[in-house]
């Protein structure tokens, strides 16, 4: 794996000049998505306009649009592929936030928070139905077949997720095996989409998609590392969630392997019975034991061989974004 100075620094400098360059693909994609979502059933209007103008970044819609640009794509397919896995990644939103029982994301109400679970898991439900609409129309068997076992692997991911909660057990292995299904796979059929459009060699499909995958890896590490060094105004969401809903993550399981006998017997604690009250001295614990520092560099191994896998494409501005995009998800404050 090589390391973060053996790779130049890419062209464009920051995440904002990334955005800039896929705008004008990324603005066709929110026209498609407000379009496609139009229900005459108003309660789906009301969750669906929430949860999709709830600030997010749309990171994984903008990260096929440049990969199919990075891949020498120049129809129009992958606008509509976009609004498809941005409908799949909030669909599992919903979902998340009702297993979780959250009442917070990015700094606002969840939508089971204000319109009840019933209501979060059944728009969650029409808008997985509403991206397979979206996919089928592209008449092209090879893409339902990567987004319908991106699904199911999704759908895994969070099975797996639940067998952890309150298990302090949980060791690396099965925390990464999670993430793979919840997180990277998404960003894995993102990339190798813009790939399967544009026609490439197996070579370059398989870099993309390895690119996209590891990127998922380096993002969701580095998420689970914010817990910890963050604030709720920044990050969007209440510090200590991760510990309050029982879910081991990489600096826990760090910090129970390297920490002191009692540091690990209260973290294991908090993981089994949710409790925070103690949660100063355990973000403290945390900190101590250099679980951050592991943890970081794990991310960042992951983004490094996310961009290592780039070479395999020729140069352009696309592909420097996807450069970024790796640098990004790991020096991100939220």
């Amino acid at each position: 794996m090589p390391s973060a100075a053996a790779i130049p620094s890419p062209v464009l400098p920051n995440f904002a000049a990334v955005q800039e360059l896929a705008r004008p693909d990324m603005q066709a994609v929110d026209q498609l998505i407000r379009s496609r979502l139009a229900s005459d059933v108003v309660l789906i209007n009301q969750v669906s306009a929430h949860i999709i103008g709830g600030g997010g970044k749309r990171l994984r819609p903008m990260l096929h649009l440049l990969a199919a640009r990075a891949a020498g794509y120049a129809g129009n397919d992958h606008v509509q592929l976009a609004a498809v896995i941005e409908f799949i990644h909030t669909a599992t939103l919903l979902h998340d936030d009702v297993v979780d029982e959250s009442d917070l994301r990015r700094g606002r109400k969840t939508a089971n928070a204000m319109w009840g679970n019933a209501a979060s898991v059944l728009v969650g439900d029409f808008l997985y139905s509403r991206s397979f609409q979206l996919m089928v129309e592209l008449q092209r068997p090879r893409v339902m077949q990567i987004l319908a076992d991106t699904t199911n692997a999704i759908a895994e991911g969070e099975v797996l997720q639940l067998l952890n909660i309150g298990n302090p057990d949980t060791d690396e292995t099965a925390y990464l095996r999670v993430i793979e299904r919840k997180t990277a796979v998404l960003f894995g059929a993102a990339t190798r989409l813009g790939a399967v459009l544009a026609d490439l060699p197996p070579a370059q499909e398989e870099a993309l998609y390895r690119y996209g995958m590891d990127l998922g890896f380096a993002f969701q590490i580095a998420d689970d590392l914010l817990d910890y060094v963050s604030d709720a105004d920044t990050l969007g969401k209440n510090i200590g969630d991760d510990i309050a809903e029982g879910k081991p993550t990489l600096p826990l399981i760090y910090a129970i392997g390297r920490g002191t006998p009692e540091q690990a017997q209260s973290l294991r604690r908090a993981i089994e019975t949710g409790g925070l009250d103690s949660l100063g001295n355990i973000v403290g614990a945390i900190r101590d034991s250099g679980a951050l520092e592991l943890t970081r560099a794990k991310a960042l191994g992951y983004a490094d061989s996310a961009r290592s896998s780039l070479g395999e494409l020729p140069p352009s501005a696309a592909r420097d974004a996807l450069e970024t995009l790796a640098r990004y998800a790991v020096e991100r404050s939220y």
